[in-house]
């Protein structure tokens, strides 16, 4: 059984997670594959979770945050470079998970930090969890991924992971926060490059103390793997994409009213794969045409402030004695999108 020991040098999630799923749907499972990654600023979502009730997008979008969606599940994560992420991929029948967690306890211990396993998923130091896991399996391999916290900032994980107070009725995972605690706190010395080379050098001793051989070079992942490796890029286009971050969201309403001067607005919004399929408005504005037009332009159009706010102003612009209602609704209805 061979080792192999993968290191990404790029933080953009989208080509982390894309690699990933490379490793997990694509890489030859003969060997026992160690990858290491961190990512900018981002809130990664599970498979099954509605970034709209998990995370504040408006403020995401302001302050340049990625928005991922992973291909397991589980719950909403905030990434940033205080954060080392770890991924192992082994042949299903030679795959145990208890090894895994024991490379990592050993490579904190090298570093004067004594974790222990928390359950299935997790580890922590003493009170306080450092780290999440979440597994795989498909018929020839098995695939265990994590986080460890190192100098996490803390506050903009708050930031992006409490959402605004929207009504929505949301099908899918929420998420459970945990207590917490940053690496640097047990080590004030401990870094991503000092954790990585510790993991990778507890990666190896495990397996040279058990005949897996002594060396294994480190291979380096960039943007030029994109080129190298069509698998690669064909998950990194996937990653990108909105259809992927948000269309994959579960069905969802959001219900919203309000009061104008010219008349109340009960709007019900159905949303299915982030496209509003369903739009009703109850209303006792003295303009039928206004409701009728309303409806008819904001079914089957993307759940996206940004869309939305364009499709109201081509409305505006087609029916000018309605431009002033129409532009109230817009930045009512835009504000409260922008959870």
């Amino acid at each position: 059984m061979k080792l192999r020991i993968l290191k990404s040098s790029v933080t953009n999630p989208w080509f982390n997670l894309a690699t990933e799923d490379w490793i997990f749907q694509a890489l030859n499972p003969d060997s026992h594959t160690l990858f290491l990654w961190r990512n900018s600023e981002t809130v990664v979502i599970g498979r099954s979770q509605n970034p709209w009730v998990e995370c504040k997008i408006d403020k995401m979008e302001e302050d340049d945050v990625f928005l991922a969606r992973r291909q397991s599940g589980g719950g909403a994560v905030f990434h940033d470079l205080g954060n080392t992420n770890f991924t192992f991929l082994s042949p299903k029948d030679d795959y145990d998970q208890e090894a895994n967690f024991t490379i990592i306890i050993n490579a904190l211990k090298k570093l004067g930090i004594d974790a222990e396993l928390s359950g299935r998923n997790d580890m922590q130091v003493g009170d306080k969890k450092i780290s999440g896991s979440a597994f795989k399996h498909a018929a020839d391999r098995s695939f265990h991924h994590g986080t460890l916290l190192v100098n996490a900032n803390m506050q903009k994980l708050g930031d992006y992971l409490n959402p605004h107070p929207l009504k929505l009725k949301a099908k899918g995972i929420k998420s459970v926060r945990a207590r917490v605690a940053n690496l640097v706190e047990f080590n004030e010395n401990i870094n991503h490059e000092t954790l990585s080379n510790a993991i990778i050098d507890a990666f190896c001793e495990y397996y040279c103390d058990t005949d897996y051989g002594d060396t294994t070079p480190v291979e380096e992942l960039d943007e030029a793997s994109l080129a190298k490796q069509p698998n690669l890029n064909k998950y990194y286009q996937q990653m990108t994409d909105w259809d992927w971050r948000f269309g994959k969201t579960p069905e969802f309403t959001h219900h919203i009213e309000t009061r104008f001067d010219w008349g109340i607005i009960d709007l019900h919004l159905d949303v299915k794969h982030a496209v509003i399929s369903e739009v009703v408005i109850f209303s006792d504005a003295l303009n039928v045409e206004l409701i009728d037009l309303l409806k008819e332009t904001l079914t089957d159009i993307k759940y996206d402030r940004h869309e939305v706010k364009a499709k109201l102003a081509e409305l505006g612009k087609a029916h000018s004695d309605l431009a002033a209602h129409i532009d109230d609704v817009s930045e009512w209805l835009t504000s409260e999108m922008e959870g």
